[in-house]
Formats: C-alpha cells, structure tokens, sequence
C-alpha cells in the first residue's frame, strides 16, 4: 500500500498551447512515416504525394475526391 502512495507526479503538457508550438515548429506528423520502408516503390510514392497535398492544402485529412486528384496527378487513369 506504501508504494501505490509514493506515485511521482506527472506535469501535463499542453500540446496545443502556443509555448508548445515554437519547440514543435517544422516537425510533423505524417500517415505513412513508419511504413515506408516496406512499401513497393509505387504505394510510397502515393503516400509521399498524399503527405504533401496535405502538408500544402493545411489538412490532416483527406477526402475520396482528393484522393483521387492526388493519384490522378500522379498519372493513374481509369482504364
């Protein structure tokens, strides 16, 4: 019962705050980061231009339509 007591304290961090925003500034955090590497050469292709349609139009998601423009400018047509 003596251990459960002498728990350390934890300090919250705001991730949102604005202080937090400056140590932060230029990292993100991307979909595909961690599975690139065995990916064939074509899904992280897509996954890179995915990232950065996202990174460029502010978005953290993705609709289908967007999607598709993304893969359509990467030359993938409907056959």
């Amino acid at each position: 019962m003596e251990q459960a007591t002498q728990l350390k304290a934890v300090e919250f961090v705001d991730r949102r705050s604005p202080d937090n925003a400056q140590q932060n500034a230029g990292r993100e955090r991307r979909q595909f980061a961690d599975s690139r590497s065995t990916m064939r050469p074509e899904v992280t292709e897509l996954a890179e231009a995915v990232d950065q349609y996202k990174l460029t139009h502010r978005r953290r998601f993705i609709t289908f339509e967007e999607l598709y423009d993304v893969m359509y400018e990467l030359g993938y047509r409907q056959i």
